[in-house]
């Protein structure tokens, strides 16, 4: 028996010895990367919208050379300038600019930071001109800023300080948190609700952030600086056209003053920024709203004389400025369109009882070249002035203008005649039928000024009419519908 023990002993002596001699061996944590497969491998993880590559995904994390995780490069982007912003009217922007980064071969992780906090991140495209085949294998949009009410939610369940207004501190684990009051639960296992309190204590802010950030997963085939274009569309930034019509005594001639006002409340200043305009209707599809830090806005102003160069766009019109310009956060800046002088107009009276029981006085102009003009203007806001006895400019009215091509006419209402009244009356009706019925109208116009004025009166007709008789002649605006007097009488 003594033989057997010693036998067994000395078996299992062995066995642990090749066990604990594996043991000591080192295992070799070197993977090799993927290979990169470029073109139409539908196997592989696609790149982001603009980027056409393809990429074998690693088998697992460990695989990624990171600091972070296991080898994996984690880099800042930096930005080196040549921004460009296109506002459109809709109230977004695409906002594109190169950034320089030092990528290693593989798989980088990188911050994208110094981005407006209305981004959309489903909107970001990466391209590298000099290596296409550069992929961006993973973003996270990193949105959860610092504030009191983000670092209180982070603190949920943790032990903190709370000292009220009488200076007494209570430590205990945070329940829960609204408005101004707290719920703790001291060591003794007791329920707190505070209310009034001047302090609070927490143990950190990981996890939070002072500005929103982008974070990349992006993969290089090689090593080295590389200047990245990107692209994303923002919400926050609005422009629109507001123009300036300052008319001449006698209502013949006017100064038109065109400006670009543009609102930035993206959550970022763009500096020295090639600025671009997009007017016309874009289509979008409804979205939910991508939280983002609350602002206070604070409205600047800033002029500029510099106009902008237009060009068509696809169905849509843009406008350059020439030079570059800065965008403040929270800032409106005021930038000029265009001016033209003495451009011939015409006043015009008109009585429209479907629009008005007055008679309105509309300015009208030609956009043409001839006028000085001649180019595509946004829709907008047109303020009229007009120069008193003194010779000064006094506020006349405003009326809003609609996309107007070159050549088309421009009409804008000023408001209505002060010293012209107008009465329409029905005077006789018959029923000729079920389906016919004779009306008769009477208009009244009266002049109170001691100069003649000439009103044009128009009418609106539904269904099927004709006109049996009228005291004065006229002619059809559109196909059904409107009439117009053809000649109108000056009254005295």
């Amino acid at each position: 028996m003594g033989v057997k023990k010693l036998f067994f002993w000395l078996t299992l002596g062995f066995i642990g010895g090749i066990l604990l001699f594996l043991s000591w061996i080192p295992q070799s944590t070197e993977v090799m990367a993927q290979d990169y497969e470029p073109g139409n491998d539908t196997s592989g993880i696609s790149s982001s919208p603009g980027i056409d590559a393809v990429i074998k995904p690693p088998e697992t994390m460990g695989n990624l050379t990171s600091k972070i995780v296991g080898n994996l490069t984690s880099e800042k982007i930096e930005s080196f300038g040549n921004m460009e912003v296109t506002v459109y009217e809709q109230g977004i922007a695409l906002v594109k600019e190169k950034r320089e980064i030092e990528l290693q071969k593989g798989v980088n992780q990188v911050e994208y930071a110094d981005i407006a906090s209305g981004i959309d991140p489903t909107s970001v495209i990466i391209e590298d001109p000099e290596n296409k085949d550069t992929v961006l294998l993973e973003q996270n949009y990193e949105y959860d800023l610092l504030n009191s009410s983000s670092l209180l939610e982070k603190s949920l369940g943790k032990e903190i300080n709370v000292t009220d207004r009488n200076g007494e501190t209570y430590t205990g684990i945070l329940l829960s948190h609204a408005g101004n009051s707290v719920v703790l639960e001291t060591e003794a296992k007791k329920v707190l609700v505070l209310e009034d309190f001047s302090k609070i204590e927490l143990a950190d802010s990981s996890g939070l952030s002072i500005k929103p950030a982008l974070i990349w997963q992006i993969y290089s085939p090689v090593s080295g600086t590389r200047k990245l274009m990107i692209s994303y569309l923002t919400s926050g930034i609005r422009w629109e056209a507001a123009y300036v019509l300052m008319s001449n005594a006698e209502n013949t001639e006017a100064d038109l003053r065109g400006w670009v006002n543009i609102d930035n409340k993206a959550g970022m200043t763009y500096e020295n920024t090639t600025l671009k305009l997009v007017s016309g209707q874009i289509n979008r599809v409804s979205r939910a709203v991508t939280p983002r830090a609350e602002e206070k806005a604070v409205v600047g102003e800033a002029v500029s004389q510099t106009p902008f160069v237009e060009e068509p766009l696809f169905e849509y019109h843009l406008y350059t400025l020439e030079n570059p310009a800065t965008l403040e956060n929270n800032q409106a800046k005021q930038i000029s369109l265009l001016s033209a002088d003495s451009v011939p107009v015409e006043k015009k009276l008109i009585y429209d009882s479907t629009l008005s029981e007055k008679v309105l006085v509309y300015l009208t102009l030609k956009n043409s070249k001839e006028n000085g003009l001649g180019v595509p203007l946004p829709k907008g806001v047109v303020r009229i002035y007009n120069v008193d006895s003194s010779g000064g400019l006094q506020f006349l009215g405003e009326d809003r203008i609609k996309h107007t091509p070159e050549a088309g006419e421009i009409r804008v209402t000023v408001g209505s005649a002060f010293d012209l009244t107008a009465k329409r009356n029905e005077t006789d009706y018959q029923r000729i039928s079920d389906n016919v019925e004779r009306v008769t109208y009477q208009i009244e116009l009266n002049n109170s000024k001691s100069e003649a004025q000439t009103v044009t009166i128009v009418e609106h007709l539904f269904g099927e009419w004709n006109v049996l008789e009228s005291s004065d002649s006229y002619e059809k605006i559109d196909a059904l519908q409107t009439i117009r007097q053809k000649a109108p009488r000056a009254l005295a």
